[in-house]
């Protein structure tokens, strides 16, 4: 028999490493092939006698030779570290990836409608973005799909009705093509770019339309805040008092706000300082032009595009294609791009923020014009002589002031007056179609099911009275009486107007009573649609009697320097 020799009892073999590990130097380290002798033991039977009988007597018992749990290998050492490594690579860009994700910016390649920046398309007649296949056909060979306006947008410059969205601050009885959440994503992108933020707010409805939570969608950017339809105030408003009672409300808010402007697209005033401090502070940004639904953004870019005119043959250019107007919240449903600035950057009109705490969130898509103000304010009071109440008697006689009534705001907005003064007055900021009723309490709940779609309007008509569900929010108001000598404060109700709630008006002469009230308080009972939202702010300085009881607070020197200036 062949002698055995060491080539017998010894196994060479290799392990190849073709793998990738992020530490450059294990990868020189290990990069040459190992070779690994394993010994590989025959024993004879009688050794494996006398193994079984040495079991017996020993605890624990040696393990054979070439059995048992091997020392890990160089290679198996490196193959855990490698897996340890990617391991860690995929954590790492998992964590990368939650952190620096931003929201995909809406692409400006795919054709829109220049009046509503809906995707165009030809399958649907009733969607928005509709163009007949033929018109589109041509547009396209000529490169002029920039100028098309969609089917939809052209029946809303003809005064139809026609709503678009639906979901969470979406509007009922309409066709719902896309959902407020769908809107409020197109803007989710804002907040990751380098822009300048003109945001908008709508006077009347100072509160509803604010946009308590824009810095979600602004980010750290610098905000230029335009007040809008200004012009709708009371005859003979100071506008001074009015510039410093917003920034006071905007101060609270902590906002990266550089100034405030008073504005009115109607008339263009203040305007032309809005279109001096974007050309100041826009520096080669793209602007763009944020606010809620229906608060007046598509005319306020015609307005500004009209003033930029002037000395801006770009702006000029623009207005041939500028976005629709119209009285339907949700008009706008995508970022729609303008060429307003000869030095670069872009104009944005954005769609509108739809906010489910608004009244127009609560009522049928056709009653939505009687919640826009058309002309003027001019306040209802109560009590007052000259204005009926529901039960048909002229006004309210009793010595006991407004105590014991409930005052119905069409059919939004119930007042039950739980406990005022004999000389206390409320006055009703809002809307002139929405008509007002005061009743007796105890008889309120059956005038309001009575003539609800009649005299109480919005909801319109019994069909959508009987649809309607009702007053199912109250919230009860306990007043402080501060100072006797101007109103305690205003009740502003989301989406409609502000009610001023006066203490003392001003024929009451009886001095021992104001002095007896200042340490009293009013209690008021709101009701109103779920879920829209109640306000209780600092007083509205309106009308000529607001610049005289109105009162500018000192400010230190910190606070005037962080202070945003405003303008009209």
């Amino acid at each position: 028999m062949a002698p055995k020799t060491l080539s017998s009892f010894l196994s060479p073999f290799t392990l190849p490493y073709h793998l990738t590990i992020p530490n450059t130097k294990l990868l020189n380290l290990h990069s040459k092939s190992t070779l690994i002798l394993c010994r590989f033991s025959q024993p004879q039977k009688t050794h494996q006698k006398a193994t079984v009988s040495e079991t017996q007597s020993l605890d624990p018992p040696p393990e054979p030779d070439g059995t048992g749990a091997a020392a890990p290998t160089p290679g198996d050492r490196f193959l855990e570290r490698h897996r340890s490594f990617e391991a860690a690579k995929v954590l790492l860009k998992e964590k990368k990836k939650k952190k620096k994700e931003k929201p995909v910016k809406v692409s400006t390649n795919v054709a829109c409608c220049y009046g509503c920046g809906a995707p165009l398309q030809t399958s649907e007649p009733d969607a928005p973005g509709y163009s007949d296949p033929e018109t589109y056909a041509l547009k396209k060979k000529h490169h002029q799909l920039k100028t098309v306006i969609c089917g939809r947008c052209k029946l809303l410059s003809h005064g139809h009705m026609i709503t678009a969205v639906g979901g969470n601050g979406g509007y009922s009885g309409g066709k719902q093509f896309i959902m407020a959440e769908q809107l409020r994503e197109k803007l989710a992108h804002l907040r990751h770019e380098r822009a300048l933020i003109v945001k908008l707010v709508d006077i009347v409805d100072f509160n509803g339309s604010f946009l308590a939570r824009v810095r979600d969608l602004a980010g750290a950017n610098p905000i230029i805040l335009v007040i809008t339809k200004v012009d709708l105030l009371p005859k003979g408003t100071d506008f001074n008092c009015i510039g410093d009672w917003v920034v006071e409300a905007t101060a609270k808010k902590k906002l990266n706000v550089i100034s405030v402007h008073l504005t009115s697209s109607k008339s263009l005033v203040g305007v032309t300082g809005v279109a001096s401090e974007i050309q100041k502070e826009k520096k080669g940004r793209d602007v763009y032009v944020l606010g809620s639904a229906n608060v007046g953004k598509s005319a306020f870019i015609s307005a500004l595009l009209k003033m930029m005119a002037e000395n801006d043959p770009v702006a000029a250019s623009a207005q041939k294609y500028k976005p629709i107007q119209s009285a339907v919240p949700g008009t706008t449903l995508g970022p729609i791009q303008i060429n307003a600035f000869l030095g670069g950057g872009k104009l944005y009109d954005t769609p509108g923020v739809h906010l489910h705490h608004r009244q127009a969130a609560v009522v049928h898509s056709e009653d939505l014009p009687a919640l826009a103000p058309q002309s003027r304010l001019r306040g209802q009071s109560f009590p007052n002589s000259q204005v009926s109440s529901g039960n048909g008697t002229a006004g309210n006689d009793n010595s006991n002031g407004l105590n014991g009534y409930s005052i119905f705001w069409g059919g939004l907005v119930r007042v039950d007056v739980l406990k005022v003064l004999p000389e206390t007055r409320l006055t009703f900021y809002g809307p002139k179609s929405l008509q007002i009723h005061m009743v007796p309490s105890d008889k309120a709940d059956e005038f309001y099911q009575k003539e609800l779609g009649v005299l109480l309007t919005p909801p319109t008509g019994k069909q959508r009275a009987d649809e309607w569900r009702g007053l199912e929010t109250e919230r009860q108001l306990q007043i402080k009486i501060e100072d006797v000598e101007r109103p305690a404060c205003d009740v502003a109700i989301s989406g409609l107007g502000w009610i001023t709630v006066e203490p003392f008006c001003k024929s009451s002469t009886s001095s021992d009573s104001r002095t007896e009230a200042t340490a009293g308080e009013l209690h008021l009972a709101v009701r109103v649609p779920k879920p829209v939202e109640i306000f209780v702010r600092p007083p509205l300085p309106v009308g000529k009697s607001g610049a005289e009881w109105y009162q500018y607070r000192e400010l230190t020197e910190k606070e005037e320097e962080v202070r945003p200036k405003w303008h009209f």
